[in-house]
């Protein structure tokens, strides 16, 4: 019997049946930057903060692949047949190159961390959901948040059903003063805050870096208050400085950071391949006393079962190439986001460094810069910026959950040639003066954005 086209009854579903986060415009953020993107493929983009192209090679990979192999027949003397199952089977939910990643911690940072508390990940985006899900265990459970923050790190938490409460963003990186008195409050709220989320290292959006005297501030703060630390380090390597201050899980003594890395912006994005740090005791469970990594990696084990085995892999062999050195694997890397820091700042400062209102910040290493304006910076603006002057940057606002920050725009520097900085650039500068005109230097800010650059 023929069914008529207009006699089938699809099934529809209400928006307000599916999970809450599916409304939250944090959601929204990367779709739309991808979107803008794509739909003006020739834009000149300052938006996507991904690493640099200009060494990628596809035979790297296959080199990366032959010297992992050759790590597990002589290294780990394991059989032709073992190395196969190894890289062709599912795999330890932890990860096949916990002990790399361990290794290569020790190396670049300092870090002593016991492989056994290493979980290797699909990127440290579910690193960062694992930590959040776990942790969340009532509806009192919050998290501390610096503002404006990473979109990721919203997105995960509203996921986990994980409340962030947030605190204010200082010059040199998170507001510690506001830390604490952020916390106490809520606490006296009746919330139980389960952790901080804190990137101290060229933070993402906005590129700043916490001195190392307030990482020492911020552990002891932490320590008195019963406070868990989730550090975020995804830029840290990339720091053109001679010295590279110490990550807060090296100065760590009291298992208060939980460490949540990343081998996109210095492996391979393309490999998705992060990792987090967990070594604190948990107690109290069926099966005794546990590690902090092995109850995330139950949760792992239900969410995507492992990370691909060729992913870490290729990431793997990058390190034994490199002496399980990632910050000797990116010098070529670094020095071109050093060049192109510089020259972004240098740039804005000779079209823009006299317009009234208009201030930007200086890092000194990652790939972000945030330019503070006196007109609205919104995603209508964004569209417009594509279309008319064919430049692309991200809209602050994203980062606050559209809640302030819609005085700025993030500017990344890491994927342009020096050509395309000062096609870019002039393009900013063009869109810049045409708001200017249009609105004047006088539009009232925004009263939660801060008063300058961040």
């Amino acid at each position: 019997m023929e069914i008529l086209e207009s006699e089938i009854i699809r099934a529809e579903l209400e928006a307000a049946t599916l999970h809450a986060s599916l409304g939250d415009t944090s959601m929204e953020s990367m779709n739309l930057l991808n979107e803008v993107a794509g739909t003006y493929p020739d834009a000149i983009s300052f938006a996507a903060g991904r690493p640099y192209e200009g060494f990628y090679d596809v035979a790297l990979i296959h080199e990366y692949l032959r010297a992992f192999c050759a790590h597990l027949r002589g290294d780990l003397g394991m059989s032709e047949a073992a190395v196969a199952r190894a890289l062709f089977q599912y795999g330890d939910t932890k990860g096949i190159i916990a002990g790399l990643v361990a290794r290569s911690l020790a190396v670049d940072e300092g870090i002593e961390a016991d492989p056994e508390s290493v979980v290797v990940t699909v990127g440290c985006q579910e690193a960062m959901f694992l930590v959040l899900r776990a942790l969340r265990a009532g509806d009192r459970d919050a998290l501390l948040a610096p503002s404006p923050t990473y979109v990721g790190l919203t997105g995960a938490a509203l996921l986990a059903d994980l409340p962030v409460l947030p605190v204010r963003t200082g010059e040199q990186g998170i507001d510690l003063d506001d830390l604490a008195d952020r916390l106490r409050r809520a606490r006296a709220a009746g919330r139980r805050v389960r952790a901080c989320y804190v990137t101290p290292d060229f933070a993402n959006p906005v590129g700043v870096s916490m001195p190392v005297a307030d990482r020492h501030r911020l552990l002891d703060l932490a320590a008195a208050e019963d406070l868990l630390l989730l550090e975020d380090n995804a830029y840290g390597l990339l720091n053109s400085a001679a010295e590279r201050p110490p990550t807060l899980k090296a100065l760590d003594q009291g298992q208060r950071v939980v460490y949540l890395g990343s081998f996109a912006k210095t492996g391979m994005p393309g490999a998705r391949v992060g990792y987090v740090v967990a070594g604190q005791r948990v107690t109290g469970g069926r099966g005794g006393s546990t590690l902090l990594a092995d109850e995330l990696s139950k949760i792992k084990s239900m969410l995507t079962v492992n990370t691909p085995p060729i992913a870490q892999a290729v990431i793997g062999g990058k390190l034994l190439t490199h002496g399980c050195s990632m910050a000797a694997a990116n010098r070529r890397e670094t020095e071109v986001y050093r060049r192109n820091l510089q020259q972004v700042l240098d740039g804005l400062d000779r079209r823009l460094g006299d317009r009234a209102g208009v201030s930007w910040n200086a890092p000194t290493g990652g790939f972000f810069i945030v330019v503070t304006v006196p007109f609205t910076v919104d995603d209508a603006l964004l569209a417009h910026a594509a279309r008319r002057h064919g430049v692309l940057f991200t809209p602050m606002h994203h980062f606050y959950g559209s809640t302030a920050g819609h005085h700025q725009l993030r500017l990344s520097i890491s994927t342009l040639t020096p050509e395309r900085i000062e096609q870019g650039l002039d393009r900013i500068a063009a869109l810049v003066d045409e708001c200017l005109t249009r609105t004047g230097p006088t539009e009232p800010a925004d009263p939660a954005d801060p008063g300058g650059a961040p």
